[in-house]
């Protein structure tokens, strides 16, 4: 486990658990407090396993969320994808939080991770992630390089956890949802964003199960905790989010990404819905921000 500090932020980071987060904390009133759910078991020194989905936070690449058919065609071919996890009926996520990162460099304030993945079948590339503290914020950057040998629909994001701490509120300008069928999270239709879930104003998270794609986001959120007088905002070079609000769960998450869910079989294809074709060698750069705003009075 890696750990990055300065006087305001924590985070632990796990390389072999898919280059994740396992607790990122902030230290401006004495006691650390929690801005993503900290991860309760931590591998002892036999390495035992993490469900990723007990993170912090971890990286969505070179797609996020679910695809189906078992797979995609592009340009004439059949990229094959086959189902990585026991509960879900369709591949998600991508590759890159199944798999251990490898150090590239740790100081004190950032650590810098790589991975290198090849498949026959579909995706080869290169994942950079660095984390890097700067004062009250978090900077997370992520990028991926094609190195297959022919051109492939990326997409990229971060899947964060966070505590609900109360009564939660979160403000994310975003004009489109896309509906499902309340079964699954697969997308059906992309609509005008309806008054319970317009976030374009502050206001709380709703009780009840969400696990929807947004779109025509502004790339600028905030995360408000007015129990704690605290609020985390949150800043992406992309223009879409996942929300999912578990019912009853003291978590939720908000997933910064630049494609919605099973955006290769969406109408008009997956560049339509922000995915990006790169090119053999093509790179691919997206930045998300997590800074801190202490909102007590005085």
């Amino acid at each position: 486990m890696l750990r990055i500090e300065n006087p305001a932020l924590s985070v632990q980071i796990l390389p072999e658990a898919g280059g994740g987060v396992a607790g990122f904390d902030w230290h401006g009133r004495g006691e650390p407090i929690p801005l993503m759910r900290r991860c309760e078991h931590l591998p002892d020194k036999h390495g035992v396993h993490i469900d990723p989905n007990r993170l912090s936070c971890y990286p969505l690449v070179p797609w996020s969320n679910r695809i189906t058919e078992g797979g995609f065609h592009v340009d004439g071919r059949w990229i094959a994808l086959a189902r990585n996890r026991d509960d879900e009926p369709w591949p998600i996520h991508g590759s890159g939080w199944q798999r251990a990162w490898q150090v590239q460099s740790h100081t004190a304030s950032e650590a810098r991770l790589s991975l290198q993945e090849s498949s026959a079948t579909a995706y080869c590339y290169t994942a950079i992630l660095h984390y890097a503290l700067h004062g009250d914020a978090l900077q997370i950057d992520l990028t991926v390089t094609n190195t297959g040998a022919t051109a492939m629909p990326f997409g990229l994001g971060l899947h964060p956890f966070f505590p609900r701490h109360g009564n939660t509120r979160l403000l994310a300008p975003a004009s489109q949802v896309w509906t499902n069928d309340g079964q699954t999270p697969l997308p059906i239709e992309r609509i005008t964003v309806p008054p319970h879930w317009d976030f374009r104003s502050e206001r709380a998270l709703p009780d009840q199960g969400v696990d929807n794609a947004f779109q025509a986001w502004t790339g600028d959120a905030l995360i408000h905790w007015p129990a704690l007088q605290l609020g985390l905002q949150v800043m992406a070079d992309v223009d879409a989010f996942v929300l999912y609000t578990p019912a009853g769960g003291d978590f939720f998450c908000f997933e910064p990404t630049d494609h919605p869910i099973n955006a290769v079989h969406l109408p008009g294809g997956p560049m339509a819905h922000g995915m990006t074709m790169l090119q053999p060698q093509a790179v691919l750069r997206r930045r998300f921000v997590f800074s801190v705003l202490d909102m007590r009075q005085g």
